[in-house]
């Protein structure tokens, strides 16, 4: 079997476009991939075009190991952001044909399932004033839609340091968070790499009482030194990830024992078998995991298929019940969240077929994603006041 064709579509919303890859075979087999990027869809869009000539087109997708390499290291230049988004694209949709000719979930082909079903918690729920009123509210709906498990940031446009004022303002947004979802659920609390160690260290004591599950990303994702000074100042759990590409470029992350929990993206991070294979190291160091995942249903699809052969996984990331919900509709064939976890997959391949004329119907339209703009959480959705 080979690959003859790669194609890639874009989804778009205000916010983030779903960049798909279909790769065709000379069997008849279509395979699928998924990446979300901000910002840098016309790169990755240049590169697939580069890559297909030069590795993809040709090659068998049973071999995917080889392919990865080549992709990674046949063009010389280290692999950023976007050739190891380009890879993970091209590595899902590999395992999707190997599934589909095998007739059998990924999962399956991984090894095996080690549990019957993922945790999940949900993100882009708050797209609402920063009030505890209103974050109440919303959080409440999230518990309400089966959820037990919730993310969010709450420092608004912060960046370094908060005003005393604005940090007993996010203060009071976690309260009200704890106080809607009672002590039985987890939250989460995104930083988003907005502060300093000393600041971050102070906002995580604050927030101690509340009991989050961890702090994300406390501080800018360049430096580990720091990363690891506030992880030995503070009691609680302390997960990072999303912004490293690379399993070489967790070494220090481990070494410096900076995190608890670590959130590499499959759609980012060169696919399925890149992060397992980042998974077992964090293991040797009693590290959970827990993958970022902005995507729409074929990131969510392969996340799954890597959560039930992890033994080390924690909880994923799902967007797509409260911000953009008709994403879901690119893909059909994901379980949908059920008292608070995903079913694994059972259809050959990852299980969901794209709707190609749907992504079509949707096209990129420019998303823009600034996280120190004021009202950001909205994510587009707020209308504009002249």
């Amino acid at each position: 079997m080979k690959i003859t064709k790669i194609e890639p579509l874009v989804l778009g919303t205000p916010w983030r476009d779903l960049t798909y890859v279909r790769l065709h075979t000379d069997d008849g087999f279509v395979g699928v991939g998924e990446t979300r990027m901000l910002g840098h869809t016309e790169a990755l869009l240049g590169y697939l075009n580069e890559a297909a000539r030069n590795h993809v087109v040709g090659a068998d997708p049973f071999n995917i190991e080889a392919l990865v390499w080549r992709m990674k290291r046949g063009d010389y230049g280290r692999a950023g952001e976007v050739v190891m988004s380009g890879i993970a694209c091209v590595e899902m949709a590999c395992w999707d044909i190997v599934g589909k000719a095998l007739g059998e979930p990924v999962w399956r082909l991984l090894g095996g399932n080690v549990r019957d079903r993922v945790k999940a918690y949900a993100n882009g729920w708050y797209t609402v004033e920063r009030t505890p009123e209103q974050f109440h509210e919303a959080a409440r709906s999230v518990v309400d839609g089966g959820y037990r498990a919730l993310k969010f940031d709450p420092f608004g446009p912060g960046r370094w340091e908060l005003e005393p004022a604005e940090s007993r303002r996010s203060v009071e947004l976690v309260e009200a968070v704890r106080d809607a979802v009672g002590p039985d659920v987890e939250i989460l609390v995104e930083m988003h790499g907005r502060f300093t160690p000393a600041e971050a260290t102070r906002i995580a004591g604050e927030l101690a009482r509340f009991s989050p599950s961890w702090i994300e990303e406390p501080v800018p994702p360049e430096n580990i030194e720091a990363l690891s000074k506030v992880s030995a100042a503070t009691p609680l759990a302390v997960a990072t990830g999303e912004r490293i590409h690379d399993r070489f470029e967790y070494r220090e992350v481990f070494s410096r024992q900076a995190a608890d929990v670590i959130q590499p993206d499959i759609g980012h991070f060169g696919g399925i078998s890149e992060t397992r294979k980042v998974a077992a190291t964090a293991e040797t160091h009693y590290v959970l995991l827990a993958p970022h995942n902005v995507g729409g249903p074929v990131l969510t699809a392969a996340n799954l298929h890597l959560a039930a052969v992890t033994e080390n996984f924690k909880i994923q990331e799902h967007f797509n019940d409260f911000a953009d919900a008709h994403v879901k509709q690119a893909a059909p064939g994901l379980p949908e969240v059920e008292d608070g976890y995903f079913a694994l997959p059972s259809g050959p391949g990852l299980g969901v077929e794209l709707d190609v004329d749907f992504v079509r119907e949707h096209p990129a339209g420019g998303a823009r994603f600034d996280l120190y703009a004021e009202d950001w959480q909205f994510r587009g959705t707020k209308e504009k006041t002249s």
